[in-house]
């Protein structure tokens, strides 16, 4: 997805949280600074064109439905999923993640030579700070949800697991396997819960673009809020 197709959707995702646009650019321009000396990861090494992929979500039924991601073709794992898959036997080929649960783990997937997707936004300067250092830059992709610049990319999305999803759409999957995603949680925190609906909204958008129907839409596309202004 090129930004400008995407900016429209990220100035109304701005406007409903209230977040301003400059600290998102200032968090993307810390996570280049940081990445200077680096050549990062080009996600195109991933092989994702023609191939099933699993996005793989953090919800209570990630274990459940395991099995559908191992047999995917390739699985980008949103945060904590990635402990939850390995856990249960599923190795992941990219981790993304903003940072805010487990960085540890994304540490040492690059060290061991497994992409990750950091996303710099506006209130985890200092998550990026502290741990980017930490990382084999060889083996981070560096994101935001601004405008992109020469080093950091904006593939679309906003949570942990649809940008991995629209980073997917991006790099040419040709089926999408959602596992781990419950919209209707009832143990997240009420932002956490809006931003639930925002990427049942753009995985809605997301369907519409590619010509796809994604299972874990199923029953629930007549009470979603289209994206008007960009369907």
């Amino acid at each position: 997805m090129d930004f400008q197709t995407w900016e429209p959707v990220y100035e109304r995702l701005l406007a409903a949280f209230g977040y301003p646009r400059g600290d998102d650019e200032r968090a993307r321009d810390r996570l280049a600074e940081l990445l200077a000396n680096a050549s990062t990861y080009d996600p195109a090494g991933l092989g994702l064109d023609g191939q099933t992929v699993a996005v793989a979500g953090a919800g209570p039924s990630l274990e459940r439905e395991a099995d559908r991601a191992a047999a995917a073709d390739a699985v980008l794992a949103a945060s904590t999923a990635v402990d939850r898959l390995r856990d249960a036997g599923v190795a992941v080929d990219a981790m993304v993640t903003d940072l805010d649960k487990n960085p540890g783990t994304g540490r040492e997937l690059t060290e061991s030579g497994t992409p990750v997707f950091v996303h710099a936004h506006g209130d985890n300067v200092p998550a990026v700070e502290r741990h980017v250092p930490t990382y084999d830059g060889a083996f981070v992709v560096p994101t935001t949800q601004a405008a992109p610049t020469a080093s950091v990319h904006d593939f679309g999305g906003f949570t942990d697991g649809d940008r991995a999803a629209f980073a997917a759409d991006h790099f040419g999957a040709a089926e999408l396997r959602f596992v781990g995603w419950d919209f209707d949680d009832p143990d997240v925190a009420p932002e956490k819960g809006e931003k639930l609906r925002w990427a049942e909204r753009l995985l809605y958008w997301l369907e519409s673009r590619r010509g796809e129907r994604f299972g874990v839409l199923d029953g629930r596309r007549d009470d979603i809020a289209p994206l008007a202004a960009t369907d």
